[in-house]
């Protein structure tokens, strides 16, 4: 047998683990920089976005869930096939039973209520400027 075949490398104690290369790390906290960078320029459009399909899909989802009598998984379904773009066609629904109240929303980007009542059906909850 051929030396080395079959053995394996073994590093003598107390060497360090390789770093990796300083090249590599700038261009790592280049990428992250450039990443943050995008995300704060347009991050009051993204917000205004999902307000925008945030309503849209809470007052669809109060519509269906308290006009229309079907649950809420089947309203998240039709919100699914609804043509919002972007990070709007993501919002989840949740429902407040006791409020007959449908919320929709992204974490950290936008929340929006509706509720419904006998006498006006399905309204949305002031925004929150």
């Amino acid at each position: 047998m051929a030396q080395g075949v079959g053995r394996r490398e073994r590093r003598a104690p107390g060497l360090p683990i390789r770093q990796p290369s300083r090249r590599l790390r700038y261009l790592v906290v280049l990428v992250l920089a450039v990443v943050a960078g995008l995300l704060a320029w347009n991050w009051s459009d993204m917000r205004g976005r999902t307000r925008i399909g945030a309503s849209y899909a809470a007052r669809i989802g109060c519509v269906c869930r308290y006009v229309s009598n079907r649950g809420l998984d089947a309203c998240e379904a039709d919100l699914a096939l609804a043509p919002l773009p972007g990070l709007a066609g993501m919002v989840s629904l949740s429902e407040d039973a006791e409020t007959r109240s449908v919320s929709a929303g992204l974490p950290l980007l936008g929340r929006q209520s509706a509720r419904f009542t006998p006498e006006e059906g399905c309204q949305l909850d002031a925004w929150d400027e």
